[in-house]
């Protein structure tokens, strides 16, 4: 089968360390309904995984609330021994008691559980980007950090990041430990952190959105569609282009449980957008 391979171009050098290609996956949809449990169908989800890393993306998303748990040990045993220049990035920082629960612990003693229950469920000795998935309100965020920076210091984490987070909370951390990048909710059609995407990009600091193929307005599919036309596209390759022409410093995560969907997700990174077209989307 024909693989998308991404151009060496479309890359961004995270952390001052890793050149990740800007097309990555998210592998969220690989654990079971609402992320709860394991995948539905294992054979195909490890197909998937490993169709991921030959097609040239280095970047995976993970999360330990995925599952909980289940979906870091599905890449491990999908892909693990791991290819050299490949991150896995994952998540820490939710309770998941059912499928229908979300709940923020950002105590210290919870945080470092996941820490080294994601290093033993990935099969590392060290995690290159772990991600503080949401900032509990009921403990001082110094706190909740105060633990990931003595990962650090272990030598179990490399670089921090943060999600679901405004430019003063992002200030905040920063007075404990670097942060190399933020996961926020933006997309095509929803722009509500415009200001934290611009502080990223003035800092250096990877933006990961997440929901990056969001329904649109109806006016904006309009839009969407005829400039898709024009570049033998589908819409959600040109939302995903004007994704990557809006910043150099956003790197994408789309995620899916087809190899087919997979493919096309890939060729939104060969999409150039003419200054009028994303000028046209933007407005």
């Amino acid at each position: 089968m024909e693989t998308t391979q991404i151009s060496p171009v479309h890359t961004f050098r995270l952390g001052d360390e890793f050149n990740i290609n800007r097309v990555g996956y998210g592998a969220m949809q690989l654990a079971g309904p609402r992320a709860f449990g394991e995948a539905a169908d294992r054979a195909n989800s490890i197909r998937v995984l490993q169709q991921v890393v030959a097609s040239g993306v280095n970047f995976i998303d993970t999360a330990a609330a995925y599952g909980p748990e289940t979906n870091e040990r599905l890449i491990a045993e999908a892909l693990h021994p791991y290819k050299k220049d490949l991150v896995i990035a994952t998540k820490g920082g939710f309770q998941r008691p059912s499928a229908e629960q979300w709940i923020p612990d950002g105590s210290p003693a919870w945080i470092t559980k996941n820490i080294d229950d994601s290093l033993k469920n990935l099969k590392v000795d060290h995690i290159d980007l772990w991600q503080l998935h949401r900032i509990d309100p009921k403990v001082p965020v110094e706190e909740t950090l105060a633990a990931v920076a003595a990962a650090v210091k272990a030598g179990k984490v490399k670089h921090v990041g943060l999600s679901e987070v405004s430019v003063a909370q992002i200030q905040q951390a920063e007075k404990v430990l670097p942060i190399v990048s933020v996961q926020n909710l933006y997309n095509l059609g929803n722009r509500q952190w415009e200001d934290v995407l611009d502080y990223t990009t003035q800092k250096g600091i990877a933006f990961i959105p997440w929901y990056p193929l969001a329904s649109a307005p109806q006016s904006l599919e309009a839009k969407i569609s005829s400039i898709a036309g024009r570049y033998n596209a589908t819409t959600a390759q040109i939302a995903l282009a004007w994704l990557l022409k809006r910043a150099a410093n956003i790197l994408l995560i789309p995620g899916t449980k087809s190899i087919a969907h997979l493919e096309e997700n890939l060729k939104a990174g060969t999409i150039e957008l003419t200054a009028e077209d994303f000028a046209l989307l933007s407005a």
